[in-house]
C-alpha cells in the first residue's frame, strides 16, 4: 500500500473527509499528500525543513508554507491542538512525537507510516534511529482508537519497502 492507498483508505473509513479540516503535512516533500486533502476542501499547512521540493498546483487554496527544521531545535513548538489531521510519511524524529500528539485537536487522526527495522534488510534507510522497532508506532498510540493498523513489507521489489503504518482517532477527552 502506497501513501494514496492509505490515504484512500482514510477516506473510505470515515465515509467521506468533511472540508473544512486543519490538516499538517509534515516532513511533506513535494506536498502530494496535503494537496489530496487540500483537493477536498481542507485547510493544509505544509511543513518541512526545506520547501524547495514543494510542488503545489496554482488553484491551492488554504495553504500555508512552514520552513522549519524539526531536528535542529530552531524551529517553535508545533501548536497545540490546531489540526484534525496530522499526515507523516516516510520520516521518523522521535523527540518530536510528544509534539505531534499534542498538536491534533481530540476527535482529530493520525495518518502515519514509516520505515520498520527490517528495512535495513534491503536497503535505505539503515540508521536505527529513522527506523521503527516492531510494534513502536502502534505502542505510541496505543490509547488512541486504532482505525488501521500494519506493518509489512509494501509494494514489488525491488523498489519495495518494510513500513509500518497506523491510521488512528484521538480520544476527544
Amino acid at each position: 500500500m502506497n501513501n494514496a492507498e492509505l490515504i484512500d483508505q482514510f477516506a473510505q473509513l470515515l465515509g467521506k473527509v468533511p472540508s473544512n479540516l486543519s490538516v499538517l503535512d509534515l516532513a511533506c516533500g513535494s506536498g502530494r499528500n496535503g494537496v489530496w486533502f487540500s483537493n477536498n476542501g481542507c485547510s493544509v499547512s505544509y511543513l518541512d525543513r526545506d520547501l524547495s521540493r514543494l510542488d503545489l498546483p496554482k488553484a491551492t487554496i488554504n495553504a500555508e508554507q512552514l520552513e522549519w527544521d524539526l531536528e535542529d531545535g530552531s524551529a517553535p513548538p508545533l501548536p497545540l491542538q490546531q489540526y484534525d489531521i496530522v499526515l507523516v510519511f516516510n520520516y521518523l524524529h522521535r523527540p518530536i512525537l510528544p509534539q505531534i500528539i499534542d498538536a491534533i485537536k481530540p476527535g482529530g487522526y493520525i495518518i502515519y507510516e514509516t520505515f520498520t527495522t527490517k528495512q535495513a534488510e534491503i536497503g535505505r534507510p539503515r540508521n536505527p534511529n529513522f527506523l521503527l522497532k516492531p510494534g513502536e508506532l502502534q505502542a505510541i498510540f496505543a490509547n488512541w482508537n486504532c482505525l488501521h493498523y500494519a506493518e509489512d513489507l509494501f509494494g514489488d521489489l525491488p523498489s519495495a519497502s518494510y513500513k509500518a503504518q497506523i491510521i488512528a482517532q484521538k480520544p476527544k477527552v
